[in-house]
């Protein structure tokens, strides 16, 4: 997805939810200013779609369950409100429930197909936002250019560690907080790569 900085006046988080209540496409929200959130490409839907898919699959009758790009997530140390593309929460979901809409705060994995326009905020700043969440155990990053997958875990000591990426359609993806894999050839079916 792509995020556009609006021209509005600043916002406090209860201003923010109620203007996001009313609007008909989704905002997310940082230090008083809002972004819009514009379409994906179709690379960027078809592998939402996959993933979302394939996860479903795989987590049924675990404690875990995926959410697509409309949950909501809440950083609370920051007050910032954002849409990752793809959420997994374990256990017992800890919503926000405020101007009556719901905000998950427990994410367990977090995952962004990246784009042109976001790859450098979901690698830096965004990512930095996403660490000082409690209960976020992964952080997996999509290419919709190429076979291209990252991971990184929070390791027992809070620091967090990139693994190998996987390059190769014939290589899984280990999700290892949720006891997962899902295979590169899933996650890209019916993905066309630019030549």
């Amino acid at each position: 997805m792509n995020s556009q900085p609006l021209e509005t006046p600043k916002m406090t988080p209860e201003e923010y939810l109620q203007f996001e209540r009313n609007s008909k496409i989704r905002h997310e929200y940082f230090d008083g200013d809002i972004f819009a959130m514009t379409g994906g490409s179709l690379n960027h839907n078809r592998i939402g779609r996959n993933i979302v898919r394939q996860l479903g699959n795989r987590l049924e009758g675990s404690p875990c369950e995926n959410f697509v790009g409309d949950m909501r997530v809440k950083i609370d140390k920051l007050d910032m409100y954002t849409y990752p593309d793809i959420v997994v929460v374990c256990g017992n979901i800890e919503l926000e429930k405020m101007g009556g809409l719901e905000t998950l705060l427990n994410p367990t994995v977090i995952m962004e197909i990246l784009s042109d326009s976001t790859e450098a905020y979901d690698r830096g700043k965004k990512f930095t936002h996403y660490r000082l969440i409690p209960s976020l155990q992964e952080y997996i990053l999509i290419s919709q250019h190429f076979c291209n997958v990252e991971r990184f875990i929070r390791g027992d000591n809070g620091i967090w560690q990139i693994l190998n990426p996987c390059t190769d359609m014939d290589q899984t993806v280990k999700i290892e907080s949720i006891d997962c894999e899902l295979l590169l050839s899933d996650i890209y079916y019916r993905v066309e790569f630019q030549k």
